[in-house]
């Protein structure tokens, strides 16, 4: 046999070889998929699952992520839920959704979701302004085809001559809001990924308006004070429980949210986020109450009240941390915000007209809307369903819980009560200060950070979508920096140990 003398200069030019050989390789096909744990099931986390799963490329790591998904009651949906009454279900969490709503269109079409459209009596024309003594403004109502359509022009018409061009001003407010919130649908290509609630505000031109209250912002409009003081007044109070007094911003989407085209889904809008998660390849950890989340150097450790623990590399809360106990470790620092609690009860029977100083119940509107008066027990009273003239169920909306004895005042009959407590959206200020989007410097997200802004089910879906985009972008990053300073320590290594 031979043997093979060769020299030190061609033993170190065949081992650099190796070594150039080795570091070419793919170093990270035996890694683990990542985990991407999202506490909170309601439209913003689903909407984060369903975007990570559209936009994250085969290149990236994520494209292969487990998601984990954790909700702390029996039922996906956050705060859409539903509620029975003598069999009958209505929305007793977010009820509507505007017709630019289009994450929640695409939702609805790519899952083959019923729209439901509201019936005639929610639809009803028939709306009165109430000052706790009288009514100071009532439009009349019809639920007879074509007339019904004389009685809307006839209305347009009374409204006019009580508020004016102010009407038309309000109209202008809003649209030109709707069309700057349209601008986060454009094309990804055309729209930047958002790392701040400000940053993502400033863009849109929406910023602006959190830093006035809507007040304010009406009386620069031209508005005049009758209309703000009244028809306002009742929108800011039903669709928020607050007064005039909220952000610019949160004011404006709650008028946007008293137009025409209104609509749900059929069987309930929770259903939105039960499909989003359903075809997001989602592990669902149903009554898992998350209590702590620890960063442990490269990954995240979250516990529950059950006793598990689940390790994870990108931590997503989409829950308000405002009413949930969760500890983090290290601790993170988010502005002080407060809940607004409404109180929606049910009622099945028939209200008393003698409340109103009415001789009827047909009498009194469809649609019962309250000035801002602290003695006025409550903030609207509407008919969901009427199944003959003695025997309706209503939705009252209350500040603080409905008494029986106020019960007992509004209804001359109930049959049926439920009531629900629901920490529904914060209690706005101007100006606003927001959480941020990244609690910490790593991977740890807070989606609900947005609802400083405006709280709908659009706009948690709106947050979500760039929730998505912004962890994808962030992870890329880590990616590419860890790939290549692996590539250049084990490079490095070789060289300097065979040369």
């Amino acid at each position: 046999m031979t043997k093979m003398n060769l020299s030190p200069e061609t033993v170190s030019l065949l081992l650099l070889l190796l070594a150039l050989l080795l570091c070419s390789g793919d170093s990270t096909t035996d890694e683990s998929p990542p985990t991407v744990c999202i506490i909170g099931s309601g439209i913003g986390g689903s909407s984060v699952a369903h975007f990570l799963r559209n936009y994250s490329a085969s290149s990236t790591g994520l494209s292969r992520a487990r998601i984990l998904m954790f909700e702390r009651h029996e039922r996906v949906g956050g705060r859409m839920r539903t509620v029975a009454v003598s069999g009958d279900t209505f929305e007793a969490g977010g009820s509507i959704l505007h017709p630019k709503n289009y994450h929640a269109r695409d939702y609805v079409k790519r899952f083959n979701l019923t729209v439901r459209s509201p019936t005639a009596i929610e639809d009803s024309s028939a709306v009165g302004i109430w000052d706790g003594k009288r009514f100071v403004f009532k439009t009349f109502g019809s639920s007879v085809p074509f007339v019904d359509k004389i009685v809307s022009w006839l209305n347009d018409v009374y409204m006019f001559v009580r508020y004016g061009f102010s009407l038309l001003r309000m109209t202008n407010f809003i649209e030109n809001t709707v069309d700057n919130f349209l601008k986060y649908y454009e094309s990804l290509e055309s729209r930047p990924v958002f790392d701040t609630v400000e940053g993502m505000l400033k863009w849109s031109g929406l910023y602006n308006l959190t830093k006035v209250t809507l007040q304010e912002k009406l009386s620069e409009a031209q508005l005049s004070p009758l209309l703000v003081n009244e028809l306002v007044t009742v929108i800011t109070r039903i669709n928020y429980g607050q007064s005039v007094l909220i952000s610019g911003l949160a004011g404006a989407v709650s008028l946007a949210g008293s137009g025409g085209g209104l609509w749900s889904v059929e069987g309930g809008n929770w259903q939105m986020a039960e499909q989003l998660i359903k075809h997001s390849d989602v592990s669902l950890h149903l009554n898992e109450q998350i209590e702590s989340v620890s960063h442990l150097g490269n990954y995240y450790e979250l516990k529950s009240t059950k006793g598990n623990s689940f390790k994870c590399d990108v931590t997503v809360v989409s829950t308000p941390l405002d009413e949930v106990d969760i500890q983090f470790s290290p601790a993170i620092s988010i502005p002080k915000r407060e809940l607004q609690h409404t109180h929606a009860t049910f009622v099945r029977g028939l209200l008393n007209p003698g409340y109103f100083g009415m001789k009827s119940v047909s009498d009194v509107p469809a649609l019962v809307g309250t000035l801002e008066d602290p003695l006025i027990p409550f903030s609207s009273i509407s008919i969901l369903r009427k199944y003959s003239a003695t025997d309706m169920t209503y939705k009252i909306f209350t500040r603080q819980e409905a008494s029986d004895s106020l019960l007992d005042e509004l209804f001359s009959v109930r049959t049926e009560t439920v009531r629900i407590d629901w920490g529904a959206y914060p209690k706005y200020h101007a100006p606003e200060v927001f959480a941020p989007f990244i609690l910490d410097d790593r991977h740890l997200y807070y989606v609900n950070a947005f609802e400083n802004a405006a709280s709908t089910m659009e706009t948690s879906a709106v947050a979500g979508e760039n929730m998505a985009r912004l962890i994808i972008s962030r992870f890329r990053t880590k990616e590419s920096s860890s790939s290549s300073s692996s590539d250049t320590r084990s490079c490095s290594s070789g060289l300097h140990s065979d040369m």
